[in-house]
């Protein structure tokens, strides 16, 4: 469910409050997900996974820029906000500390897009019906309209889920699908176990979350009780919504590859982050060559390709 941190997360609540304070009054909300959250595995000086909610992109930008927090040009920023919004930029605490976040940064109005019934991609979607708590926000309304957001995208996930799901299914069986649909329809450097361990370190949250959509489909007509707590499809998805959600999930790829470019220019020291995480969730050891490093756009794919493909790959396929 989405919670609020209250003290709970102190260096993550410590960080989101100064970005917040450099944000230029622009920043509403500042959300937790992730890693770190859920205690999958990280190390001790892992980056937070931020979601970070703006009503300005420009007056953000403008803030940290003041702050030579950007670590890009400001006329990049601004113009890149809105194409495959979010942006995603490192912050860290600054003055020595290790504290480092990295932020998804989203205005409202694409935050609701997003999370609603025709979303562009699974990007957003598929983060934010995982666990998350609030660690920073302006304001109790803020509060309550982010709840209610992430509230609807809980109760949307049998419309999209409905092609992968077969058989019964609990709230916990409906979730653990949810993920590993999720992680196939993105190119990402973990194993394919890695949507189980994910699975497990928050099955309860599927459980309090989806529970309710599920006995209110059940009320509705939607799926079937079957026993206590175990559902049923009370129809096989069509064939256009099996269409449909597999050309989303097309897309949705094609737009997370597109993605990890954008990355690149928005993510001050991508390259070491994406290799550190990658040998942090696959245990090997992963040495660049000078050509890599100084030019991955030209000479990094061939290793990133045989990557993605020698990855264990024991996950579901949708």
């Amino acid at each position: 469910m989405t919670g609020v941190a209250d003290g709970g997360w102190p260096e993550a609540e410590g960080l989101a409050e100064q970005l917040a304070l450099q944000g230029d009054g622009a920043v509403r909300l500042v959300l937790l997900y992730g890693s770190r959250l859920l205690k999958t595995a990280p190390d001790q000086h892992s980056a937070f996974d931020f979601v970070v909610i703006v009503d300005d992109y420009k007056g953000f930008y403008k803030g940290l820029a003041k702050y030579r927090q950007l670590g890009r040009p400001l006329a990049l920023m601004q113009g890149l906000a809105r194409i495959l919004a979010p942006n995603v930029i490192a912050y860290d605490g600054g003055n020595g500390s290790l504290a480092m976040a990295k932020c998804a940064v989203v205005s409202k109005e694409d935050f609701e897009q997003a999370l609603g019934p025709s979303p562009k991609d699974h990007f957003l979607l598929g983060r934010m019906v995982q666990r998350i708590e609030i660690v920073w926000s302006q304001s109790s309304l803020e509060d309550t309209w982010v709840r209610g957001v992430i509230n609807g995208a809980h109760r949307g996930v049998l419309e999209w889920m409905a092609p992968y799901l077969s058989g019964d299914f609990s709230a916990e069986d409906v979730g653990r699908r949810l993920l590993e649909v999720c992680y196939q329809g993105e190119w990402r450097p973990e194993s394919q176990g890695r949507a189980r361990m994910v699975f497990d370190a928050q099955a309860d949250h599927f459980a309090q979350a989806l529970d309710p959509v599920l006995s209110a489909a059940a009320v509705s007509g939607k799926v079937l009780g079957t026993t206590e707590g175990r559902y049923a499809l009370a129809a096989p998805a069509s064939a256009a919504d099996r269409r449909r959600w597999r050309l989303h999930f097309r897309r949705s790829k094609r737009r997370a590859t597109m993605r990890w470019l954008k990355h690149m220019m928005t993510f001050a020291k991508w390259l070491p982050y994406v290799v550190r995480k990658a040998e942090r969730h696959t245990g090997r050891s992963i040495k660049l060559t000078s050509l890599e490093k100084r030019m991955p756009l030209i000479f990094l794919w061939p290793r990133a390709i045989h990557f993605m493909l020698t990855k264990s790959n024991r996950g579901a396929r949708p």
